[in-house]
């Protein structure tokens, strides 16, 4: 919520959507670094309010050159670990991301803030300090024995290396002299100059393989997103190295099953919406890699209406639970949308991987690395094998949905594997069955595969579904596990949708520590 009011008074100072969303995605990185933090990667949907202007914003960073596959084989390793400096990979992307929003926003929407006043809220968060969350608390202790191997990081968030209380006035000095750095310099300094030099002479004595030029070279990108026809209307989601083409094809699979007329909270939706998971993961998993990279196949073809009819008709003719297995994806994020007054808008999704990324911090930056690299595999004929300069495969897919020629409403969750499912279960209840965007974002719901910090690829419900709803669940055949009525493995949700008068509403999850704000409630 402290981030969300951060984009309000933005807003209530005359900042467009994108520099608003600046601003909330500095302070998320501050207030949230167990889930982002500025060593990691953003992807944003932006437009101004009209359907045509949606455009797409990769701002991911590519494994260093000195990667090889043989790096981690000649070490007797099989998979990348999770943890620790070799895990420290890629270069995040977040803050070249934020240098093309706000040339974009100067150019296009008349964006006029400097970085002191887009960054001043996030740095005097840092500097002041703010209420630590419990999902913050309770994830460090879950992970404790991963994390407290690096000096820095239990110098910053482990402070006496003893775990810290929820509620506890929280600061990082390391990190908002860091923030002021780049307040005076510009976020280019991140890629370039003393701060990049520290931060790496920092990574490559903790076994991080991460040159200079690796930095240097890293670009954000502008890119065409991909549309889906749906409920009257358009869904808009990224391109690979985003999974948004599996969100996409899970919704028209699940519209074509006629998913729009059951029960939102019943069995049908949720049977209907896993058989058509089960046949699209394994396809993300084909097609989902660095579309730069030679050898990437074409994935165009997967959005095709004759294909999303064929996928449906072959689950209606009982052809459960016959598919091949997927490499599930694991992710910590942080998804938010920023609206204004014009009614431009833009949905931004943002991440470390997974829980405090690597778990190693660049010495005296404050800089918390991601570990978005162990989504590469050490496998040759693995379609997401790792390659130098090639940018991993990535869960995070922020969404808009448009009808009549103008953006009507920004979706999307944080969760893995779970991110396609949940926007589907908002898609679903909200837009075909009618259910306002609070109590969709509320109901219960399902999850197949892993999600953030667990392994189980079961299919789980939270345990506000009924017995009837499990009962013909398992009779369809479905092996359940219930989880709690509020359970975060469901990620954390929220939208933002427009009111017929021009206003806008929004909907954050009660599983998360975010909220809604808006310039009259700062």
């Amino acid at each position: 919520m402290v981030a969300a009011e951060a984009g309000a008074k933005a807003l209530a100072r005359g900042a467009n959507a994108i520099e608003a969303a600046i601003v909330v995605s500095a302070a998320l990185s501050v207030v949230y670094p167990h889930m982002t933090g500025l060593g990691g990667d953003a992807f944003w949907l932006i437009s101004d309010g009209s359907m045509s202007s949606v455009r797409g914003l990769v701002a991911a960073g590519a494994a260093g050159s000195a990667y090889k596959t043989d790096v981690f084989r000649n070490r007797g390793l099989t998979e990348i670990p999770f943890r620790g400096g070799l895990s420290a990979m890629t270069v995040p992307g977040m803050l070249r991301g934020w240098e093309t929003a706000r040339s974009f926003s100067a150019t296009h929407w008349s964006g006029k803030l400097s970085w002191e006043e887009l960054l001043t809220p996030a740095q005097e968060l840092a500097a002041r300090g703010f209420p630590l969350s419990a999902n913050q608390v309770k994830t460090l202790q879950q992970y404790w024995d991963d994390l407290t191997g690096d000096k820095d990081f239990c110098s910053q968030y482990l402070h006496q290396h003893t775990l810290p209380q929820t509620g506890e006035l929280f600061r990082q000095p390391a990190l908002a002299h860091t923030l002021s750095r780049l307040i005076d310099e510009g976020p280019g300094s991140f890629y370039e100059g003393d701060l990049a030099d520290e931060m790496l002479s920092c990574l490559q004595a903790k076994g991080s393989l991460l040159q200079r030029q690796d930095l240097k070279n890293c670009n954000a990108e502008w890119v065409e997103p991909l549309l889906l026809p749906f409920a009257g209307g358009t869904l808009f989601n990224l391109p690979p190295p985003s999974q948004g083409i599996a969100s996409l094809m899970i919704a028209g699979i699940m519209e074509r099953l006629g998913l729009g007329n059951v029960d939102p909270l019943g069995a049908e939706l949720i049977h209907g919406a896993v058989e058509a998971t089960r046949r699209v993961f394994p396809l993300r998993d084909r097609v989902v890699q660095d579309p730069r990279q030679v050898l990437a196949p074409s994935w165009h073809g997967l959005l095709q209406e004759d294909f999303l009819n064929r996928q449906a008709d072959a689950i209606r003719a009982g052809m459960f639970g016959l598919f091949p297995p997927w490499q599930s994806a694991l992710g910590d994020t942080t998804w938010f949308a920023v609206v204004d007054a014009e009614g431009r808008a833009a949905s931004v999704i943002q991440s470390l991987y997974h829980e405090f990324g690597s778990g190693v911090v660049a010495g005296g930056s404050g800089v918390l690395w991601n570990n978005r690299g162990c989504a590469f595999s050490l496998e040759p004929n693995n379609p997401r094998v790792l390659v130098p300069g090639m940018r991993p495969f990535h869960t995070l897919n922020p969404a808009l949905f448009g009808r009549e020629g103008h953006i009507e409403m920004a979706y999307g969750s944080m969760g893995g594997d779970g991110q396609p499912q949940t926007q589907a279960a908002l898609l679903f209840r909200h837009l075909l069955h009618g259910m306002d965007p609070a109590a969709a974002v509320d109901a219960p719901r399902w999850l197949l595969g892993r999600t953030w910090g667990n392994p189980v690829t079961a299919l789980r419900l939270e345990s506000r579904y009924g017995k009837e709803v499990r009962a013909r669940l398992r009779r369809w055949g479905h092996s359940l596990q219930v989880v709690s009525a509020y359970s975060d493995l469901m990620g954390h949700a929220g939208i933002l949708r427009a009111l017929p008068n021009g206003l806008w509403i929004g909907a954050s999850d009660p599983r998360s520590d975010g909220g809604v704000a808006g310039p009259g409630s700062v």
